[in-house]
This record gives C-alpha cells, structure tokens and sequence, in this order.
C-alpha cells in the first residue's frame, strides 16, 4: 500500500498504478530530495521526536541510499516505487525497520516536493544563467571581430539600412542578458523554503522553520504561509516563462542566420559541426543545428501552456494535477539547455563572407536616410529632405545607379543644396561612422560595447565551462 495503504482494505489496479507513476521523472530530484531528509532528521531533535544517536543513524542510512544511486543510477529505474519520495522511504524502512518510519514524523511528501523542486531549480537556474553567459560571450567576441563589417540591416525582410554585422550580435548580447536577469529575479522569489508546511495546514510539532531553511540554503528564510507553499507553482510557471523567451529569442537568431547562410544572401556561412547534407542532393549543407533550435522552441512555450492551463482549474491546496508539472517544467529546462549549448556551438564557428556583406551593404540605396539627413544639415526640413530624397531613389533606379552615382546635372537640380561630391558622403564607411551615438552601429561604438561586454562576461561566468543541465543528476 505504499506511504498510505492504511485507509484502504484492497490494493489498486495495476494498470492505475502505472498511470500513476512519477519515479521515472521526478527520480532526478533524488539528491534533493535526501538532503531535504537529513536536515529534517536533524530537526526531528529539538522537536523532541528523535534524539541525537537516532538522527546521526537516519542521516547515516541516508548517506547509504545516495551511495548507492551514485554508484549505479539504474538503481531508481529498476525500482517498483510510486515516486523518489517512496524510493527513499522504501529504503531507509528496509535498512533501519522502525527508525526509518519515524523520519517522515510531521511532514508530507507536499512539503517535501515542494522543498526538493525549489532546490533543483535553485541550481538549475544557475546553471542556465551560465549557459546564457557562454553563449554571450561568443556573440561578445563575434562582435568584436566584425564591429566594423558592413551588412545589410533588414526591417520588413527588406534592406533598409547599412549596419554593422558586430552591431547584429550585440542585439542579441542584449536579449539574452534580460533572459539571464529573469532567470535571477524567478529564483530570487522562490528563495522561500516549504518545508515544515506539512500536507497543507502546518507540522503540529515544535520545528524550527527558520533553522529548517538555513540548513538547506534559502536566504529568504520559511515560506509564511502553508496552504500556498504547498500549492505554489509560480516558480515553476516564472522559470518556464523565462525558459520560453529565451527560445524565442534563440529562434530568431536561428531564423537571421538560417537566411544568412543561404546562397540568396550569402552573408554567413556555418561550420561544417552544426551542419548536415542531403541524402539525396551531394551539393547541400544545411543548417540543421539552427532549424532545430527554432523548431525546439514549440516544445518549451508549450510546456508553459501546459503549465499554465494545469494550474488553473487547480483549488487550494494540494491536488494531484500537481504532479504533472514536472514533466513539463523538465522538458522545457532540458530543452532549452541544450539549445543554448549548440547555440553556443554555432556561433563560435561562425564566419562572414566580408566582401559579400560589404557589397550587400552598399547597393540598394540603403543610404537615402543619409542623403536627407545631409539636407536636413543644409537647412531642408525634414519632410521636404525625405520627400525629396525619395525623388532622387526613383531618378536613380531609372538610370540603374546608386544615389553618390547620380549624373553631376541631375544632382545640381534635384539636391541644389548639396554641393559637394556625394561619393564621399554616402559612402557606407561615412553612414556607419555617423551613427557613433549610444546604442549606434558606428565601428568605432560596436567595438566599444562588444570590449565591455567581453569584459563583464569574463568576470562573472564560473569557470567550468560546461555547467549543469537539469538531466545530469540519476
């Protein structure tokens, strides 16, 4: 009958109980959830339920079971148990008898959950932070390398104005930089530990919460009330989200260089690692590594559908729809991890066709905004400069020469004001320069950001250089 066979006068259908099982999900939270027993063995003392020699001989045998899952994971996948709380109890209650059934001595494997995930997600987050750091600094160095790389920059998927191909990877710097303060804001409001919340009304023993969440690292001290930590999945939800805008952010950089490296742009071509050929066609290589980066990022924004439609037909406190939220929070945090990794991959091996983007870059009339911002300089309003800006685009695709090419008469009558020879002016060196404000996509500007970026990132990525996954654990 498991942890509450009591009630009951006969077992359950077996094909129930494998509908009903968790151990091959929630088994990932099995080092969590031992640290979550041995501090509450220890805080079973002063409570006055255990006393010092029994508590040391919990934690004893606890240390027991994650020796033995340490040494062979598949441990947890053999088991018969109904989730990794029973696992453990399971366990404990064939290595101690009586003793070990005195560990779960008021609280409920609600709290315990709540506890352990908290954990988990504690480092998990961090772990994600790091990824994010990783991938940053890629994009950081990249930019550096071609702060001064003249590209095409694309509003409507129509070449609107020059920028820097550096400017286009510090964009993205940026994005994933909010992604990695969210992720810091979600874990700092989960910061709260549940256990000692029992089932859902609170232990009826004399437990020190505050020790309790000390002991297990939450600087934000015992959740204050017990019916909402037990039934709180915000965290889970705020995680998710900053998991799916993370994808969605790593999707659009997909889809940019995905249209990069096509023979139609040519602007970028991928290293042969992240690629993958034709079964068919010898001549192909594709971006597969980006296409499934953006076709991922479906699976993590419904995991928060799931999430989200789940929670909200759920009443206080505890019910078991909850048990279905680590299935999706797991596969949304996988997912995501190892896309920021290829990602990362991606990104190193990189390289720009710079006679290419240059020439991209220069044709197109991609400095008519220039030619009436010179207007503008000589006195034109700025309407009047646009309007007739656009005049001189429509003479110059009439005769098939760019706006500095323009025929010396033709540009006496059209922009009498501008005297001087306009090759210089628009040449595309001359508009990257003009734009050396604060967030511009000057070379000198881009090259400034991409250093302080690379300098910022350097110090606070942790060594390692392969954080944690949400899946490293048994």
């Amino acid at each position: 009958m498991g942890l509450w066979g009591g009630r009951f006068a006969s077992g359950q259908d077996p094909r129930f109980l494998a509908f009903q099982e968790s151990l091959s999900i929630d088994r990932r939270l099995i080092f969590e959830d031992l640290e979550v027993s041995r501090v509450w063995a220890r805080a079973l003392v002063p409570a006055g339920v255990l006393d010092e020699n029994e508590a040391e001989k919990l934690v004893a045998g606890l240390d027991a079971i994650e020796r033995e899952v340490r040494a062979d994971p598949q441990v947890l996948l053999r088991s018969a148990a109904e989730d990794v709380h029973s696992f453990v109890e399971a366990r404990l209650n064939a290595a101690l008898g009586d003793l070990g059934r005195r560990l779960h001595t008021g609280r409920s494997r609600n709290d315990q959950v709540a506890t352990g995930v908290r954990m988990h997600l504690r480092r998990v987050s961090a772990g994600l932070q790091a990824r994010l750091g990783a991938l940053q600094l890629a994009l950081a160095e990249l930019a550096e390398g071609t702060s001064d790389l003249a590209l095409p920059g694309y509003t409507h998927m129509q070449r609107a104005q020059p920028i820097t191909a550096g400017h286009h990877s510090l964009a993205y710097v940026e994005m994933f930089e909010r992604d990695a303060q969210r992720l810091g804001d979600a874990a700092a409001r989960m910061d709260r530990c549940p256990l000692g919340c029992g089932a859902l009304a609170g232990t009826a023993f004399e437990i020190d919460r505050e020790a309790v969440a000390r002991d297990l690292g939450f600087g934000g001290g015992p959740c204050r009330n017990s019916i909402d930590a037990v039934s709180d999945r915000d965290h889970l939800c705020e995680l998710v989200f900053a998991a799916s805008l993370i994808s969605v952010h790593l999707s659009r950089l997909a889809e940019d260089w995905i249209f990069f490296a096509t023979n139609e742009a040519g602007f970028l071509e991928l290293d042969d690692a992240v690629c993958t050929g034709s079964s068919l066609m010898p001549q192909k290589k594709n971006p597969d590594a980006l296409e499934l980066i953006r076709g991922k990022c479906g699976h993590v924004t419904g995991a928060l559908q799931a999430l989200l439609t789940m929670l909200k037909g759920t009443p206080l406190a505890y019910n078991r729809d909850l048990q279905e939220d680590k299935r999706a929070l797991f596969l949304a945090l996988d997912e995501t991890a190892a896309c920021l990794e290829v990602a990362e991959l991606c990104v190193r091996g990189a390289r720009y066709d710079a006679e290419r983007c240059r020439s991209a870059a220069t044709t197109g009339y991609l400095n008519a905004t220039d030619l009436a911002d010179l207007l503008v300089r000589a006195g034109v309003p700025f309407r009047t400069a646009h309007e007739r800006a656009g005049v001189a685009v429509r003479r110059a695709l009439e005769l098939g020469v760019e706006l500095e090419d323009l025929p010396a008469a033709l540009r006496t009558q059209l922009l009498p004001e501008l005297g001087e020879d306009l090759s210089e002016a628009l040449s595309i060196d001359a508009v990257l320069a003009r734009r050396s404000v604060v967030g511009g996509t000057a070379p000198v500007r881009v090259h400034a950001e991409a250093e302080r970026w690379k300098t910022e990132l350097g110090t606070r990525l942790p060594q390692d250089p392969s954080p944690t996954t949400t899946s490293d654990r048994a």
